[in-house]
């Protein structure tokens, strides 16, 4: 036996043993690992994923198969499988004229409409400020004072405004005591859903800002240079540079905004809604928990509550449509 063919018998069982059967198991056909080495490889990720996944699934998808209370003369003495079949009669609320119904939805529709106009743009106009501060302290400090509202509940929220706006509130009693006539604002239907607007720019602006700020630094600071080299000043960098760079953010936030518009505060506004009425604060939310929970029918709330859920999800999938119309990503991508 040569010494040549000694030296090659190792390299031949090496290439048999790496041969394309073995690959297989660990390789895709494109040459990447395989789903289940992908899965192996990241085990110590997944189990940290895994907590959040089983919350998300029992407490957000599984209670969805409870929308077949929508269909059924739901009963809670007689359970969901023993209530009647009762088809799409629940839904007729919707599109029978109820006039609670009815009011109920065109409170809702201006308060989107409200929030979409005053809301949803302040906290890009406070990012934008923010990040015009220069000293990285004082931009820390106020960030953090504007950022503590949002950990508030709505109830010492309301209890807040209360106090600095009702009849014998702050306020008034400063104009009191300046012998000014006094203004009512707490439990003025005139002046509630200004008032419900003004509570949740408060409460919520500042903590909205932390995404506008993030896609803020992605910003390349050569492209201000550029700008100011070309004469622009501060509103032109602005226009041109600032607000183009964070657009596909804004478009993301506005489109996720949508899924959920028809929603519009329910616990801000069943703590204030005694003092004004039905009349005027009367939502969608409400009154599922008014005339569908208190008042026991159940499958109408059921209905009411899946009718939002779809009109949520058109508005996000056509407006997710619009987006790539213009180019932009989107929610997600084909």
């Amino acid at each position: 036996m040569s010494d040549t063919d000694t030296m090659e018998r190792p390299a031949a069982g090496r290439s048999k043993v790496a041969g394309p059967a073995r690959a297989g198991t660990t390789r895709g056909n494109n040459g990447a690992p395989g789903w289940w080495r992908r899965l192996f490889n990241h085990k110590m990720l997944l189990l940290f994923v895994l907590p959040g996944t089983l919350v998300v699934l029992c407490f957000h998808y599984l209670p969805l198969l409870g929308n077949v209370i929508a269909f059924k003369d739901y009963q809670p003495f007689l359970g969901i499988l023993e209530s009647d079949w009762v088809g799409f009669e629940n839904f007729e609320v919707i599109y029978s004229g109820d006039q609670r119904f009815l009011n109920a939805l065109t409170n809702t529709l201006i308060l989107t409409t409200m929030q979409a106009v005053m809301v949803f743009p302040a906290p890009i106009a406070l990012a934008l400020m923010l990040n015009s501060l220069f000293h990285e302290r004082v931009k820390h400090i106020v960030q953090s004072v504007l950022y503590l509202p949002h950990f508030l509940s709505w109830v010492i929220v309301v209890a807040l405004f209360q106090q600095m706006l009702g009849g014998a509130g702050l306020l008034n009693n400063f104009l009191r005591a300046n012998d000014f006539a006094t203004v009512s604002i707490i439990g003025n239907s005139d002046t509630f859903r200004a008032l419900l607007v003004s509570q949740v720019i408060w409460k919520d602006t500042g903590w909205a800002t932390i995404l506008f700020l993030a896609a803020l630094s992605t910003i390349n600071s050569e492209l201000y240079e550029a700008a100011s080299v070309d004469g622009a000043g501060r509103w032109r960098q602005t226009w041109h540079v600032t607000l183009p760079g964070i657009r596909g953010v804004i478009i993301l936030l506005f489109i996720l905004r949508l899924g959920d518009s028809l929603s519009v505060g329910f616990e801000q506004i069943i703590l204030q809604q005694a003092a004004v009425g039905r009349q005027v604060s009367e939502v969608l939310d409400t009154y599922v928990y008014n005339y569908g929970i208190i008042d026991g029918n159940w499958g109408i709330a059921a209905a009411i509550g899946l009718a939002k859920g779809v009109v949520g999800v058109v508005l996000v999938l056509g407006a997710n449509k619009v987006a790539h119309i213009f180019g932009e990503a989107g929610v997600y991508q084909k």
